[in-house]
């Protein structure tokens, strides 16, 4: 059942290349609030000047809207709690930071990072948690005074409660944290820049989340984050404390966590081999969540109608760029045919395709397209499947070549050129006859007898539908090609 008051959000920072775990972040948020008709919330978490970017968050709004996605609040469509950058929103976080310090539910610490590494080595020595200690929780004024008369700077910290956490996860059920293992924290950077512990709980609160979907990499700030909630509540800042649900790691090679750096997570590359939207959104989409037992390719609308949080399954999901490519290619095979010709068009202009502009064919491309849609993965692949018609002359792939060009090949290929001039270049099927009677009479079978003409003709022994690939071709073409052949056999 819908539930309509379902508030989720999508907090990216804006550094560097989307990558595809974000995307799958996204999407099981996006799924979530579709399926529930609650609404989305797009926010930048843009605090970070130093690793920032205006050219990252513009292609974060650029790979939204390439994705498909919608959403209710954001960016460009502004909604009741903007502004939706959070470094717009710095004046909200240092008023919040006052209230927590003047209620006594954050304090100043002015422990130096020296003090803290010893501390922390000697406890890791004696064998105690190496957590903050707590020294600064209960200075006194003169403290306080001495520490500022030294010039010393402070953070802020946020006082967590000496009591265990606990919280029932969406996707791993209950899950409870004893306090020893989650000790005061910072919240404000002595130079009073508001750190991610603090901003993003209370963009959280004021924007009124009820879901928190987000990676396993973060499963351990939920407890700090809870007790902060608490806090905003007891303050009147925040109305209820969101429902957590952490997504499962996707895993690259060598079951290693897929990390921004690795070259088959960027968004980026997906986009500039070809992947459809929904292609890839239904891939990643199977990164910790199914469809069904014995389905795999859906649209996102059957995802939508689906998808609840619930079942994400909590273990490790690995990404397998081969089903990732056959999925997209089931994708490419539901186009209408109009609709995957159009989709094919920016690889075949420059700067993709090896060809000059002025000898792309549109007829013969719209002639082609219905054979070449059941061939490609992805549709930066469709060049090399019919540059040979655009081509002044194939592009011969050497291997190719000597595979299909054995002893007797320019015997055959005299035979079936014979017959080829012969035969009806308006039907498929004649142009078969004349190749498999050519072979017949050197006592080769079709696969053997057309693998000369087709490398003589395209470049390659595998491609699309030969004889319907020799009728777009034109028969002149086609003969004149494999003329050419001949002389390079016999040269």
């Amino acid at each position: 059942m819908a539930n309509a008051n379902v508030r989720v959000r999508f907090c990216p920072s804006p550094t560097g290349n989307p990558h595809v775990g974000l995307v799958r972040t996204a999407l099981f948020n996006w799924a979530y609030a579709r399926h529930n008709e609650g609404a989305l919330v797009f926010r930048i978490e843009d605090t970070d000047a130093a690793r920032d970017s205006e050219e990252s968050y513009q292609q974060l709004l650029d790979s939204m809207r390439w994705l498909g996605f919608d959403w209710d609040e954001g960016p460009e469509i502004g909604g009741p709690h903007a502004p939706y950058r959070q470094s717009q929103r710095m004046d909200i976080y240092k008023d919040v930071a006052a209230k927590l310090l003047d209620g006594g539910y954050a304090y100043p610490c002015y422990c130096t990072t020296e003090e803290l590494d010893a501390r922390r080595e000697a406890a890791r020595a004696a064998g105690k948690p190496s957590g903050y200690d707590g020294l600064c929780r209960a200075l006194t004024a003169e403290q306080i005074e001495a520490y500022e008369a030294e010039g010393r700077k402070h953070i802020v910290r946020f006082k967590m409660p000496d009591e265990a956490t606990t919280f029932t996860d969406l996707v791993r059920g209950e899950i409870t944290v004893q306090p020893e293992n989650v000790t005061d924290y910072g919240i404000v950077r002595a130079n009073g820049a508001p750190l991610y512990t603090l901003v993003n709980p209370v963009d959280d609160a004021l924007m009124e989340i009820t879901h928190v979907l987000r990676g396993e990499d973060l499963l351990s700030s939920t407890p700090r984050q809870i007790a902060l909630y608490k806090a905003l509540i007891e303050l009147g800042i925040a109305k209820t404390i969101p429902e957590f649900g952490h997504l499962p790691y996707v895993m690259g090679e060598g079951n290693k966590k897929l990390s921004k750096r690795d070259p088959q997570a960027s968004l980026n590359i997906y986009r500039e081999r070809g992947f459809l939207p929904e292609g890839l959104l239904n891939y990643l989409s199977l990164l910790g969540w199914s469809f069904s037992a014995d389905q795999d390719v859906f649209s996102m609308a059957d995802m939508v109608a689906k998808f609840d949080v619930a079942d994400v399954n909590p273990n490790p999901a690995r990404f397998d760029l081969k089903k990732a490519e056959a999925i997209n290619a089931d994708h490419i095979r539901m186009l209408d045919v109009k609709t995957f010709a159009e989709a094919c068009e920016p690889w075949l202009r420059a700067p993709h395709a090896n060809w000059a502009p002025e000898d792309f064919d549109e007829a013969a491309w719209q002639a082609i397209a219905p054979h070449a849609q059941t061939r490609v993965k992805v549709l930066s692949e469709i060049t090399d499947n019919v540059d040979f018609l655009f081509l002044p002359e194939p592009v011969f792939d050497e291997a190719s070549w000597t595979k299909a060009m054995k002893e007797g090949s320019d015997a055959l290929l005299r035979t079936a050129r014979a017959k080829l001039e012969a035969a009806d270049w308006t039907s498929p099927e004649s142009l078969k006859e004349a190749v498999l009677a050519a072979g017949e009479e050197h006592g080769l079978k079709l696969g053997k007898a057309q693998a000369p003409v087709r490398v003589a003709v395209t470049g390659r022994t595998i491609g699309l539908p030969l004889f319907e690939s020799l009728e777009i071709l034109g028969k002149e073409k086609s003969l004149t090609r494999i003329d050419a052949a001949l002389a390079k056999l016999t040269a």
